[in-house]
């Protein structure tokens, strides 16, 4: 599991054991937390170390890649940084696994491949059309992978991820993000006073409320994806792209208003100016994710809310 110890894949390797799945994480720490991947192996090491990549991959037989730069801002702003990440080493990975006869793989990809769509709810067949190097890193990705299973076998299962957020339920392990960037765990922070007044970018949109809108899907409904994503391959069924998200769009207010609900904490606000790049909506047609992987959201809003709440008080004790 490359980039285990983060936020997603900490999640996933916990709903990996749970089916019975062995697991070795490898991580090299730059954004995960040695804490997430307590209780299971960590090869603690870089994707692009390929003696060490190439020892972990000869005892594994699928491969699931979490291990990728994920700022959009940032990316704009450095995006030699990203594509160094997200491309070289991503290529350095695809290569050991061709090189260790690892012939099965879970990549964790973006709703951002697809860029500023045309139509609303997204599905796969939408152009990829990304406009910012987070996303254009994203899509080399997918791309290479396609040409790596015509040419050598290297089945695979994209998953684009909408708006990964909450928190296990059990509270021990949540989103540990610095900086943190997700819009729930920040408007906590500011409801509790533990950050200034939260920055709402832009209230301009062609909207209900003017505020963006996104498909908030419950991290632990990402890890049940990825799960029927790896038995699935392991079944030896081909090779798919699939959107993870639950069908339903939530402006900023509108989750503003369920954290207030939740916490019973008022979220102080301010109007800041659009963010470069912000597509009005992003919200998935998760249909094909239902046909072929039998997968679909089961976790709401307020599920979502109320874990990352709880996940919060814990870490903060």
């Amino acid at each position: 599991m490359i980039g285990g110890a983060g936020y997603i894949g900490s999640h996933t390797a916990r709903a990996l054991r749970r089916r019975g799945h062995e697991v070795v994480i490898y991580d090299n720490l730059s954004t995960g937390h040695a804490s997430l991947a307590a209780g299971f192996e960590l090869v603690r090491a870089d994707v692009a170390d390929v003696a060490a990549l190439s020892a972990a991959l000869r005892r594994v037989d699928s491969v699931m890649h979490f291990a990728a730069l994920a700022y959009v801002g940032e990316s704009v702003k450095d995006p030699r940084k990203y594509f160094r990440n997200n491309v070289e080493a991503g290529l350095v990975l695809l290569n050991a696994c061709v090189d260790c006869d690892v012939r099965r793989l879970i990549f964790s990809s973006t709703c951002a491949v697809y860029g500023v769509p045309e139509k609303i709810p997204i599905r796969e067949q939408t152009p990829r059309q990304p406009v910012n190097p987070y996303g254009t890193s994203k899509l080399f990705f997918e791309n290479a992978l396609e040409a790596y299973d015509r040419a050598y076998g290297l089945r695979y299962t994209t998953l684009r991820y909408f708006n990964a957020a909450g928190a296990d339920e059990s509270g021990e392990i949540g989103e540990m993000h610095d900086p943190e960037s997700h819009l729930i765990p920040l408007a906590m922070q500011a409801a509790t006073g533990a950050r200034p007044e939260l920055e709402i970018f832009g209230d301009d949109y062609p909207t209900a409320d003017g505020t963006c809108v996104r498909d908030y899907i419950h991290v632990n409904d990402l890890a049940d994806a990825h799960i029927t994503a790896l038995e699935r391959l392991s079944n030896g069924a081909d090779s798919v792209a699939v959107n993870l998200g639950t069908g339903q769009g939530y402006s900023v207010k509108e989750v503003l208003k369920q954290v207030e609900q939740v916490t019973g904490k008022k979220v102080p606000t301010r109007m800041a100016a659009r963010r470069p790049g912000d597509p009005p909506a992003l919200v998935a047609d998760a249909s094909l994710a239902g046909k072929v992987l039998g997968w679909k959201a089961k976790r709401s809003l307020d599920e979502i809310v109320t874990t990352a709440w709880k996940w919060m008080g814990r870490k903060n004790k």
